[in-house]
């Protein structure tokens, strides 16, 4: 009897992944196969004067690099609670980003990581996962806010500043006040908790994915050949990176939000729609759609840490 609900744990574990792996590239499929705007024909005349293989070669090492500093900002939080290899936190990344994909705002991706970890430490790893995904949106805040101020957009960084004091005078309103037990008083003291020289680390690692990734963007530009100058571009994506992550969305629809709101930006600085619009399918095909598909093959192989998950 054992053995028989054994393996009907295992059957069920496996249709679980294949359900999984199913969606995911559903989803991708879908969103790739809704293009209608895109005229294929014109892009493959577009780039045939250029140099396609340094193309390639840079904004795959960007995206690389991009998802490289993510891994790097979870291995540095995930050594808190035990010793993490490289591949360890390359596996736990990569596999949690196939679940974030359908699930609101990357939800799926904070009960992923806990998989792999014991059951006991499931509560911690989700804090480490809102903590890493934390310094990230503060970095984005930042970046966006100085962007919006290089532009002179002062309507939508006063809309941007407004919301921040607000979320500000919410959070010293509500501190104390638990559900559940819990309450962000508890959790600011527990991100305290922390050593500095970890959150030091883990900041400076942010920092350097934000720049890979707004560099992929600049590049792409630049290869689609706009000539509007390093900083009104720069800032431009840091200004609209900001708005965008702000907006509730699924991955499977980022490129379509990222998309929608650099046109009205990126339609300020005079470049072509259709530009604005291959460019943000392209950003999300490398920063996407490649760890997804990566993440699939590691979600096949999943195994969770510790049997009382029942898995």
């Amino acid at each position: 009897m054992i053995s028989l609900a054994h393996k009907a744990k295992q059957f069920l574990t496996t249709i679980v992944k294949l359900l999984v792996v199913g969606l995911a590239f559903w989803f991708i499929y879908k969103r790739l196969s809704d293009t209608d705007w895109l005229n294929w024909e014109e892009l493959k005349a577009y780039v045939a004067h250029k140099n396609l293989f340094v193309g390639v070669f840079v904004v795959v090492a960007l995206a690389f690099l991009n998802r490289f500093f993510e891994i790097l900002k979870w291995k540095n939080l995930a050594h808190t609670l035990r010793p993490t290899s490289l591949w360890e936190a390359s596996k736990q990344v990569l596999s949690a980003l196939v679940f974030s994909i359908f699930t609101p705002n990357g939800i799926g991706e904070y009960g992923a990581k806990a998989f792999f970890f014991e059951k006991s430490q499931a509560k911690q790893v989700i804090f480490l996962n809102f903590v890493c995904n934390g310094i990230q949106m503060i970095i984005t805040i930042v970046m966006g806010i100085f962007g919006l101020l290089l532009l002179g957009y002062y309507k939508w960084l006063g809309l941007v500043v407004s919301l921040l004091l607000i979320l500000w005078l919410l959070v010293f309103v509500l501190k104390r006040v638990k559900i559940k037990g819990y309450s962000i008083e508890n959790l600011i003291k527990k991100i305290l908790e922390i050593p500095s020289s970890i959150h030091k680390k883990n900041t400076l690692l942010g920092v350097c994915r934000y720049v890979f990734f707004s560099l992929q963007q600049y590049y792409l530009f630049h290869f689609f050949g706009v000539e509007i100058g390093f900083v009104p571009v720069i800032a431009t994506i840091m200004a609209v990176y900001l708005l965008a992550s702000c907006l509730p969305n699924f991955q499977f629809f980022d490129f379509m939000v990222k998309g929608g709101t650099s046109i009205y930006f990126f339609g300020m600085l005079g470049i072509n729609e259709w530009i604005v619009m291959i460019v943000a399918l392209l950003m999300w095909i490398l920063n996407v759609v490649l760890p997804v598909s990566i993440g699939t093959i590691l979600v096949l192989g999943f195994k969770t840490k510790n049997k009382s998950w029942g898995l």
